[in-house]
């Protein structure tokens, strides 16, 4: 269930905390430091709200999936609309540049990798896009390019609430991704979005694919360390994570009938998100 409105609070009274810090001591926090100029609170608040209605659609999208035989439309909607949330989020956190130079790296990094990945069979193992899923770049289905940035910034986010060290920051923000795909994966997989040419221990996946998540996700995380000031604590990117580990959870456990994957993905994303909760809640 997503967190009571006082812990929202409180993490937001942090947040905002840190930006008054950095207002009132300018030399200890230069432009040049790299922190994204604030919009006016107005401006502010119309992104952050617009972001929350992404996420509602998000939301809806999902409720409708395991409701319908016609898949690929709702997975999409999931996939935008996750996108455009975390987007304005994190240009609200950090500014637009840097939110549109994060997106455009991070979807240009999944292109590549999946690429790699459907030529060579590395580094996930050997796998192709069956084309139910549209529109595509280079074969490449433009929502999966979208999803490594849509899921990384928030897995990054609630790293960054957890841990203050970078180098903790890149591996639980690794393994918290990795934790999704354990979702991901026997979902597309079960759809027909993809096929893995020999299956699996795992649902029919194997278990090479998850090493290589690890390792692209620290690839993520890096170019993420590289370009969103630290630690990177955002409320809303947090409830974002939360918000998709949990309804993914409940999905396998009521809606696909598969216990396995929902403890599975369960137990590695949502101990993590709880930690960030709690840390943001000044526990």
């Amino acid at each position: 269930p997503p967190p009571p409105p006082t812990v929202l609070a409180a993490a937001s009274a942090e947040g905002e905390q840190e930006d008054g810090e950095r207002s009132e001591h300018p030399k200890a926090f230069p432009a040049a430091s790299g922190q994204a100029q604030r919009w006016p609170p107005r401006t502010a608040r119309t992104a952050e709200t617009v972001g929350f209605v992404a996420l509602a659609a998000m939301w809806l999208a999902q409720v409708v999936i395991p409701h319908t035989h016609r898949r690929a439309g709702p997975t999409s909607v999931v996939v935008v609309a996750l996108t455009a949330a975390v987007v304005l989020f994190a240009a609200d956190r950090w500014g637009w540049r840097r939110a549109l130079i994060c997106l455009a790296l991070v979807a240009g990094l999944g292109l590549a990798v999946e690429e790699l990945g459907t030529h060579t069979g590395f580094p996930f193992g050997p796998y192709r896009y069956t084309g139910l899923l549209q529109p595509t770049v280079a074969g490449v289905p433009l929502v999966v390019m979208l999803a490594w940035f849509a899921m990384g910034l928030p897995a990054w986010a609630t790293a960054g609430w957890v841990t203050s060290t970078a180098w903790a920051r890149v591996i639980l923000g690794s393994v918290a991704l990795t934790g999704w795909d354990l979702f991901l994966d026997p979902q597309m997989t079960h759809e027909g979005y993809w096929r893995w040419a020999q299956g699996g221990a795992y649902r029919n996946i194997p278990l090479s694919n998850f090493a290589g998540w690890l390792v692209v996700s620290v690839v993520v995380m890096a170019v993420m360390a590289g370009l969103v000031p630290g630690p990177p604590r955002s409320p809303p990117l947090l409830f974002a994570f939360s918000l998709m580990c949990g309804m993914e959870t409940v999905g396998f456990l009521v809606f696909f009938g598969d216990p396995l994957v929902a403890l599975a993905g369960g137990a590695v994303t949502l101990p993590i998100a709880g930690l960030g909760w709690r840390r943001a809640a000044g526990g």
